[in-house]
């Protein structure tokens, strides 16, 4: 019997950087871009605690295209999609892993800043 499983990530932060794009061999547009969730609490000894989290984000396709035209290092925004952990072996044989969120929807919550000449 197969069991039911959801893999659905919500994430409302400021991006850490622009979006980076760049195409695959077979010309599928992608992008990759950091973002950063904050939180903030009170220890029982009176000592405020602040942590950031930051999050590899991917994004494909249409979506990736949409990230290099509009999104830009400090905006917030809202990102939707599912975690996925990829492993590989660098050169000297040493195993590596990373943790992204590939994204499926994003919502600018505030419009990157343009110049006016």
């Amino acid at each position: 019997m197969q069991k039911n499983s959801v893999n659905k990530v919500f994430l409302i932060g400021h991006l850490g950087s622009d979006p980076e794009a760049r195409y695959t061999k077979t010309g599928r547009a992608t992008a990759t871009f950091s973002v950063a969730t904050n939180e903030a609490w009170k220890q029982k000894n009176g000592n405020n605690v602040e942590h950031t989290e930051w999050h590899s984000i991917v994004t494909w396709d249409k979506l990736a295209e949409f990230a290099q035209q509009y999104l830009a290092k400090g905006q917030l925004v809202s990102i939707e999609g599912r975690i996925y952990t990829r492993q590989w072996k660098n050169k000297e044989g040493q195993k590596g892993k990373t943790t992204e969120i590939i994204c499926s929807n994003i919502v600018p919550l505030e419009w990157k800043k343009t110049t006016t000449t």
